[in-house]
């Protein structure tokens, strides 16, 4: 298992158009993951999960994959966070 901490940087967060892209690179994996925001857990894979962490900005997210292409899954979702800018 590998994990990644990530500070959500843009304004409005993780909800709504930048969960649903998240979910969907999530989903290309075969890892499990998951991302967990204080004492919540979500299955990064299920958007309902994860836009039930209410990550704004500023929020700390632990994101832990286990699986063959673990390592492949965090490096791209980190990435995909990174792109996220204030229009979603």
């Amino acid at each position: 298992m590998k994990t990644v901490e990530y500070t959500i940087k843009n304004s409005i967060g993780l909800h709504a158009r930048p969960a649903a892209i998240f979910v969907k690179k999530a989903n290309e994996f075969m890892s499990d993951i998951k991302i967990l925001k204080e004492d919540k857990e979500a299955n990064a894979k299920s958007i309902i999960n994860v836009m039930s962490l209410g990550a704004v900005q500023g929020s700390k997210l632990l994101i832990k994959a286990r699986g063959d292409d673990e390592s492949e899954a965090l490096d791209a979702l980190t990435k995909l966070l990174d792109s996220f800018v204030d229009e979603y």
